[in-house]
């Protein structure tokens, strides 16, 4: 269960490493406006990957704790 939240966090924060990385090192040299949309998508990642970390799913035992 936390192998399972912990593997989808890792993968947006990923993607948001991809998007920040592909905006600057490729598609500003054909569309700074592309590069600058693709940023503004990154930074809405973390927090949404946040909530997606720390979301509770039904086989979560969390009154045990």
């Amino acid at each position: 269960m936390y192998a399972r939240r912990r593997r989808r966090y890792f993968a947006l924060m990923a993607l948001c490493l991809g998007l920040f990385i592909g905006a600057w090192g490729f598609v500003r040299l054909w569309s700074v406006p592309l590069a600058i949309a693709m940023c503004v998508v990154a930074m809405a990642i973390p927090p949404v990957a946040a909530i997606v970390a720390n979301r509770r799913e039904p086989d979560d035992r969390w009154w045990d704790e």
